[in-house]
């Protein structure tokens, strides 16, 4: 049978699922003289840099004193941070965020998973793992995790607990098959060293390290397809590129008809390469929006280069389509410059400043995007102009009915068969 929760504030999140991990040694008394430093610090920091100095009514001084009540507490420099990072959490922003130290060793659990509509499914297994092992499958939809459920509102924060907070040696998954058959499994993790010089490569982004700490080059370069002179796909996986390869994008997309940009996963990046993609698809200046900032306005535009593509454009975009891959979308949609295909993007826009603690970071919102409509997408995310969302069959088989039928769409004969084998995915080498 399963169990539905109520939604909770992340502070209570992390007190159920503390409960689940292992054994911490007790803190001592200069791991908690440092703790309480770094709450110092950080608080003070969000008390003068955050983009709204009325916290969203939240009595921010009072949060802070009783996050150093808990930290006086706590039975572990571990769980000291989890304080600090539910202090932050409370402000219910998406860039505003502890970032632990990497951890010397990497939790590797062998499966993946992805919101699609309001439930959560494994998406793949890696092959050789504890998970595959146990029979687990794209396709079984995640009822728990540790014992904790799901949703568009939990899922980011499980992860980051389980990623960064406290990676584990096994997690218990409640699982329903295709049947709705019910079952449990306890995956163990490959526990591997990391790799330290994609960490350093990422570490230097000041982008928030729990989202790109699966990224390999084989999965974050561009890659594209050619469908005949009718059709270019690209997969785009991120917005952290350059000048060049996006005038190489922009030059291979001129000699077709048509471009589907494939943004589904695609968690952000730079404002430059946002502002400069947006420029190569639109042949006017076009405004993103206004970056509200503690003390006023400012404009957001994107110029045109002169030389853009000017085609038939299809935007695709998923659960774990976020930030700039956001904002790029939407843009496109309220211009009407192409059509946004898939399902509900992430809702998670805000424009984060990162600050390093001497190897602890935090990233702390200095701006929320307004767009032209007036409204912002924070917790909102980008409705599609069409919804469409795979099949637990279609997440078995491999197949990509969303990718298909924007093919088809733009005249271009490819079956949900052959759309999932044109981007194969590769897994991480550590």
């Amino acid at each position: 049978m399963r169990i539905t929760r109520t939604l909770v504030p992340f502070s209570l999140v992390i007190t159920c699922l503390w409960n689940t991990t292992w054994c911490q040694p007790r803190m001592t008394d200069l791991e908690q003289k440092r703790a309480q430093a770094l709450l110092r610090d950080i608080a003070r920091d969000v008390r003068n840099h955050y983009y709204d100095p009325k916290f969203h009514g939240l009595d921010w001084d009072a949060k802070v004193r009783e996050t150093q009540q808990r930290i006086d507490h706590a039975s572990s420099g571990n769980k000291a941070l989890s304080e600090i990072a539910a202090l932050l959490d409370s402000l219910d922003d998406s860039h505003t965020v502890l970032i632990p130290p990497p951890p010397g060793v990497l939790h590797e659990y062998g499966w993946e998973a992805l919101l699609i509509g309001e439930h959560c499914y494994v998406t793949r297994v890696r092959p050789g793992s504890d998970a595959e092992a146990k029979g687990l499958k794209a396709g079984d939809e995640i009822l728990g995790i540790n014992g904790y459920a799901p949703t568009r509102k939990t899922f980011e924060k499980i992860t980051y607990f389980f990623d960064w907070l406290h990676p584990q040696p096994s997690l218990r998954l409640a699982l329903r098959d295709s049947a709705g058959r019910e079952r449990t499994l306890n995956i163990a993790a490959e526990i591997v060293e990391r790799r330290r010089a994609l960490e350093d490569y990422f570490s230097a982004s000041g982008e928030i390290r729990a989202k790109v700490r699966n990224m390999d080059l084989a999965n974050v370069r561009p890659r594209e397809v050619e469908m005949g002179d009718r059709l270019l796909i690209v997969k785009f996986a991120h917005f952290n590129f350059n000048e060049w390869k996006i005038d190489s994008l922009i030059s291979s997309a001129r000699k077709h008809e048509a471009l589907i940009l494939d943004m589904r996963g695609n968690g952000g990046g730079s404002e430059d390469t946002l502002k400069y993609l947006l420029g190569g698809v639109f042949e006017k200046e076009v405004r993103i929006g206004d970056l509200a900032r503690r003390y006023g306005h400012e404009s957001f535009v994107a110029k045109s280069h002169g030389h853009c593509f000017t085609g038939r454009l299809i935007v695709l975009v998923n659960s774990r389509s976020a930030s700039a891959a956001e904002l790029f979308a939407r843009v496109v949609q309220l211009e009407k410059r192409g059509t946004i295909l898939g399902d509900i993007s992430a809702g998670r826009v805000m424009r984060g400043r990162f600050y390093d603690y001497d190897g602890i970071g935090a990233s702390i919102t200095d701006a929320d995007l307004i767009m032209t409509d007036g409204k912002s997408l924070e917790r909102v995310g980008v409705t599609p102009d069409e919804l469409i969302l795979p099949t637990t069959s279609d997440l078995e088989f491999g197949r990509d009915p969303v990718l298909a039928h924007a093919a088809e769409t733009l005249g271009v004969k490819l079956t949900p068969e052959d759309a999932g084998k044109l981007f194969p995915y590769e897994w991480p080498l550590y």
